[in-house]
């Protein structure tokens, strides 16, 4: 364990197999700390141009319902909810 304390202080990261298959890898929590950062950056990035590309999309070609639709739904919102 010493060995691979070693290893990782150093910046390596080790993984830890069973039969074959990773089961763990020893890495230094500055790396951890890092790697978080960046996934959540890039996830930001990601939302970002979602909304970029909302806020460019055109609401007249965005599929509607009718007023009175939704007023049936309304009501059919509002009888559920009175039947419970």
């Amino acid at each position: 364990m010493p060995e691979l304390l070693d290893r990782v202080s150093a910046g390596e990261e080790v993984t830890i197999t069973r039969h074959g298959v990773a089961v763990a890898v020893v890495m230094r929590p500055d790396a951890v700390r890092s790697r978080r950062a960046d996934r959540a950056l890039a996830d930001a990035e990601h939302l970002r141009q979602l909304v970029e590309r909302g806020r460019a999309a055109s609401l007249v070609e965005a599929p509607s319902i009718t007023a009175e639709r939704a007023e049936r739904l309304v009501g059919e919102v509002r009888a559920g909810r009175r039947a419970r």
